[in-house]
């Protein structure tokens, strides 16, 4: 079995063109390469190439890699068709677990044996889908966020029967492709962005729920908050500049008595000292040797351009214009 190297993969399958899929198909597009697309769905090809000429000027302005056409889109009549030279496929098939199997089924017993499979599946892990495959490991899955064609994570993790080497030529692909492949320590129910993001939406449910703020309010507090913050470090990083110059340890001393305060519905993990050390070295490992002032600068100075941008668009917003 000889598998092309990440970064030499022309030709791609993608199997589903909803919202998701179709993302997937304008990003590869974009990135100069072959996709081949199947969907059951009545006008989905009449569907898709609306869409991919809808979103052509965003993605001229995004940035078009050498030979990026929208000519190079074909669909093929099955399953098999699409697959059969592909060298790579993403899967978008709808979110239920038997649907999921069967299409991952029929790639695999269609596609090259060398042909990784990736699922752009939102909570299923591969696990659970590669069960019906001749060949799970050469499965993974590849969780993108909407829309594919913009927002560069794609968090990436095998499955019991996959093979490690598939995990990391998959997460080097796609970062080739353009996107940031985030590859997993192992897997774990809704990965890591929606488990984060489903905190935030579960505690924004509570406090409308219980009159304790609305729907706007909520939107603000993130918007003109952390959100601009973690555009660029994330909490944790975001969190070891709260510190000062002591960093993560001096946070944690000082502030972690409040993880027993009622801020959120969720309930905090004990701060023992394992837990405590390891987001200390995180941290450390993060910053990469550039010291608390460092990272203040380079955070303000993104703020800077950051909130000018918001300000252009709020006044977009406010006045109506186009």
């Amino acid at each position: 079995m000889t598998r092309p190297d990440p970064t030499q993969v022309r030709r791609v399958a993608v199997i589903g063109a909803g919202v998701i899929g179709g993302g997937w198909a304008a990003h590869f597009l974009r990135r100069g390469l072959d996709v081949v697309v199947w969907d059951p769905a009545p006008n989905a090809e009449a569907k898709l190439r609306d869409f991919i000429a809808g979103v052509w000027p965003t993605l001229t302005r995004l940035g078009l890699a050498e030979g990026a056409n929208p000519a190079r889109l074909s669909f093929a009549p099955d399953i098999a068709a699409a697959v059969k030279d592909a060298e790579f496929v993403q899967e978008n098939a709808p979110e239920n677990l038997d649907t999921k199997r069967n299409t991952l089924a029929q790639i695999d017993a269609a596609a090259p044996v060398s042909t990784v499979i990736s699922s752009s599946t939102s909570g299923f892990a591969m696990s659970e889908m590669q069960v019906r495959c001749q060949h799970p490991e050469r499965t993974v899955v590849g969780h993108p966020f909407n829309p594919p064609y913009l927002i560069p994570l794609v968090e990436v993790v095998g499955g019991k029967l996959t093979d490690p080497a598939v995990v990391d030529w998959t997460a080097a692909f796609y970062n080739h492709s353009g996107k940031y492949g985030l590859k997993m320590m192992r897997e774990l129910s809704g990965f890591l962005a929606n488990r984060l993001q489903e905190a935030v939406w579960r505690e924004a449910l509570h406090m409308v729920a219980a009159g304790e703020a609305t729907v706007e309010e909520i939107d603000a507090s993130m918007t003109y908050g952390p959100g601009l913050r973690w555009a660029l470090m994330g909490p944790c990083l975001t969190f070891h500049l709260a510190g000062g110059e002591g960093g993560m340890a001096h946070m944690l001393d000082h502030f972690g008595p409040a993880l027993l305060e009622p801020w959120t519905r969720l309930i905090a993990p004990e701060l023992t000292p394992e837990l405590r050390d390891r987001m200390v070295e995180g941290c450390l490992r993060e910053a990469a040797g550039r010291s608390i002032r460092d990272l203040e600068h380079e955070r303000d100075e993104f703020l800077i351009e950051l909130l000018g941008v918001l300000k252009k668009h709020r006044a977009k917003y406010k006045t109506g214009s186009q």
